[in-house]
């Protein structure tokens, strides 16, 4: 069992009719070629990330605080605007704020996001709850009374 686990494998999928030494040399070498590519660039991290990730891209973080609970409608404002940025709640006060930490070069950026989440919640606020106005109305059906006596002497028009 260790020494399955201090030698690595490596699986390599070939599709064709016929295996042959020249086939398997190229597809070892391409393997090889794409390895040595992804070691000298290595993927940066997009949109939401941890703290940790967007310090290490080295481009100096500010902090904005937010108090709201709807965190999500501003993460998908974010994404619209592709900001890099990190979201840390901190517990010690009650009720919780969230930190959002974001790079000092997106501040354009993060201002735009926030008017556009500013917006939605103004707009959001505005409305009224469905469930408000359905207790309303089931109100008004409970309270009104209604003439359920039916009489027999009915006029009909001719």
């Amino acid at each position: 069992m260790q020494e399955e686990v201090e030698n690595r494998t490596v699986a390599l999928v070939i599709s064709g009719t016929k295996l042959t030494a020249r086939s398997l040399k190229a597809a070892i070498l391409k393997y090889l070629a794409w390895r040595k590519d992804k070691k000298n660039h290595p993927e940066i991290p997009q949109g939401k990330q941890s703290i940790k990730d967007l310090a290490k891209q080295n481009a100096g973080m500010t902090n904005i605080e937010i108090t709201d609970k709807n965190i999500k409608s501003f993460e998908r404002s974010a994404r619209k605007y592709g900001v890099d940025f990190a979201i840390k709640k901190d517990r010690s006060v009650n009720p919780p704020k969230y930190l959002v930490f974001f790079k000092g070069r997106d501040a354009d950026a993060i201002t735009a996001a926030f008017t556009d989440f500013t917006s939605k919640m103004v707009k959001r606020a505005e409305r009224p709850s469905v469930l408000s106005q359905l207790k309303k109305f089931t109100q008004l059906v409970k309270n009104t009374v209604t003439d359920r006596v039916k009489s027999k002497d009915r006029e009909q028009s001719l």
